[in-house]
């Protein structure tokens, strides 16, 4: 079982809460025992103070006075004991429903002994213990009032940096003290900045390695154009097939790599045109893997980019053809396809991860340069869409990709 709340702001709330009521709690106690004490140091003083007057009187006269009792029989006896040699003493005797001050003494081997009801000195108390009972809940309710009201904004303010740092981390060029405004100047404000400054920091850092992505692959593809050409021009032969393999295959790569680059800056905007899915499915299966079985459960018309699209989807057949084993199955469900295999599977990483460049997965999926996936997942994300990897509980690779519905 949990002593505090999950969240900070109940965990705050909670502290203070307890703080003060402690603080409360303690304080009436410290109150009370005192006033107790005075109390009875007064009556015991007064008691006293009369026991000694009539003292006097019984010496001079004999008699008793105010009420006083030589042996009286309720006497306690504790305080018996106590004056036995000739001592005067004070008592209170809280055995009773009537509380009673007892002061006595010895005179001559007997006992005068007066009693005073202490009663309306044990009321006094109990209506303190009330004021104090009343205060320690008031100061506790406050105290709980004051946690929250600081607790919201403490939380409201963590909130807001962790809504900006996700935007951040989503590619948004958010600013997390913008976030959580300037005011004022605490811890909070000190980790929006450091969160900040690492952001920026790691923000120049992918851009300078994207611009040397692209810049690499954008000098490349000057040099390889010219290869690709010297290919075509060598004379018919087992080596020239090779070469041009091996020539296409460094051409598709810098191809590839400048896609990337190119969905790395997050500016790419769709080119929106009227797809019937279902069809444009079915086409496109039909040109990379007609052996796949597609069924269009139901077709849906989406303003989308075909091109991008196309791109998508044609990724997604090429991974499941080369890494994955017959039967492919493809469903199409409104604005849902999901691509089946039966191979081995994709790999723990990229469920984990996601699909990363230049990752092919593991033994059981060689081949390809591992920037399949990752232009897929990219282009679904221009397109409003995402993809989902997982593997089918009977075995084999399951992609979907869910485009967003027509508004």
């Amino acid at each position: 079982m949990k002593l505090f709340p999950a969240t900070l702001r109940g965990k705050f709330s909670a502290v203070i809460m307890l703080v003060t009521a402690a603080a409360a709690v303690g304080l009436s106690l410290l109150v009370h025992g005192a006033f107790a004490r005075t109390q009875l140091e007064q009556a015991r003083e007064l008691q006293d103070e009369r026991l000694q007057v009539i003292l006097r009187d019984h010496a001079s006269t004999g008699q008793a006075i105010l009420d006083s009792k030589l042996d009286d029989p309720a006497l306690p006896p504790p305080l018996r004991a106590a004056v036995l040699g000739g001592n005067r003493a004070t008592y209170l005797d809280e055995s009773t429903p009537d509380p009673g001050i007892w002061a006595a003494a010895d005179v001559d081997g007997r006992i005068l002994s007066l009693r005073s009801s202490y009663a309306d000195q044990t009321q006094a108390l109990a209506g303190l213990d009330q004021v104090l009972v009343i205060g320690s809940v008031v100061v506790a309710v406050a105290g709980a009032l004051l946690g929250i009201v600081i607790g919201n904004r403490l939380s409201r303010r963590l909130r807001r940096a962790a809504e900006a740092a996700g935007r951040v981390a989503a590619g948004d060029p958010a600013r997390v003290r913008d976030a959580i405004g300037t005011r004022p100047q605490d811890e909070t404000a000190d980790l929006a900045q450091a969160v900040d400054a690492m952001a920026d920091a790691l923000q120049a850092r992918l851009v300078a390695e994207r611009r040397v992505t692209a810049d690499i692959a954008h000098e490349l593809r000057t040099p390889v154009t010219g290869l690709v050409t010297a290919a075509e021009l060598l004379p018919p032969g087992r080596p020239a097939e090779l070469v041009r393999d091996r020539v296409s295959a460094l051409r598709s790569l810098v191809e590839d790599v400048l896609e990337v680059a190119r969905l790395d800056t997050a500016t790419e905007e769709p080119d929106r045109s009227e797809v019937a899915l279902g069809e444009f499915v079915r086409r496109r299966a039909a040109g990379v893997v007609p052996e796949a079985e597609v069924r269009v459960i139901t077709d849906a018309a989406l303003e989308t980019d075909p091109r991008r699209l196309e791109r998508v989807l044609v990724n997604l057949m090429l991974n499941a053809r080369r890494h994955g084993a017959p039967p492919i199955e493809i469903e199409v469900d409104g604005g849902r396809v999901a691509l089946r295999d039966h191979g081995p599977g994709l790999p723990d990483t990229l469920l984990r991860e996601g699909p990363s460049r230049f990752r092919t997965g593991d033994t059981n999926r060689p081949g390809g340069h591992g920037l399949g996936l990752t232009i897929a997942a990219a282009q679904a994300k221009v397109l409003g869409g995402t993809l989902l990897f997982a593997n089918a509980p009977d075995g084999g690779a399951l992609v979907t990709f869910e485009l967003p519905p027509p508004e």
